[in-house]
């Protein structure tokens, strides 16, 4: 399946190399080449907001043809205080549009990591409202895919482990390493297996 990964930093991989990037090791636990996506695009931006995901990434997926997408957005949200009502509006739009193009057991969500934690978390804001900012937004993003039957997976729990492992932590003193990532698809790949299998295991029509 043509796999596009939509989102900002944490799908471009800021920071790490290309095969450290969550969704490039999400397709080689799969069996790579070998296996059922083939990651097309990595669409993310770093930076981008979800009304930037709206704007670009969206009608980008028109050429691109997906079979499958994941998405992960909001923090830039958080950080530039994006209204929570503009925030659930605009994923309601995300959500919406990548359902007009795909089935719901096609798409997974990825929660937002807590950045707080990192040596450079205090540069986006007061820790500890940001923290709260950021467990709302998973709040809403996992409530919305759940009305849509969207499968979400949470991370935030895992980053959260940057505070005390800074192997977790890319050079950037922000974002991700290629060592958290692994953590991510770790978490992710049943879910992603679960929802191959079971499209696998419908009938014809």
């Amino acid at each position: 399946m043509r796999y596009v990964a939509l989102g900002d930093s944490y799908t471009i991989g800021t920071s790490v190399t290309p095969a450290e990037r969550w969704p490039d090791r999400l397709v080689a636990a799969l069996g790579g080449d070998a296996g059922p996506l083939q990651l097309v695009a990595n669409l993310g931006v770093n930076g981008y907001t979800t009304a930037d995901l709206i704007r670009d990434e969206l009608p980008a997926l028109e050429d691109l043809r997906p079979g499958f997408a994941t998405l992960l957005i909001g923090v830039n949200d958080v950080v530039q205080g994006v209204a929570p009502a503009t925030y659930e509006s605009n994923v309601v739009a995300i959500l919406d549009g990548l359902l007009a193009r795909l089935p719901a057991d096609r798409i997974v969500t990825v929660a937002i990591p807590d950045y707080t934690v990192t040596p450079a978390g205090a540069d986006y804001g007061d820790p500890l409202s940001q923290h709260d900012a950021i467990v709302a937004a998973n709040a809403t993003m996992a409530r919305l895919t759940a009305e849509r039957r969207i499968a979400f997976v949470g991370i935030l729990d895992l980053s959260l482990r940057a505070g005390g492992d800074r192997t977790l932590v890319a050079d950037d003193g922000l974002h991700p390493s290629g060592a958290q990532y692994a953590l991510w698809v770790e978490r992710l790949l049943p879910v992603v297996e679960a929802l191959i299998r079971h499209r696998a295991a419908l009938p014809e029509k």
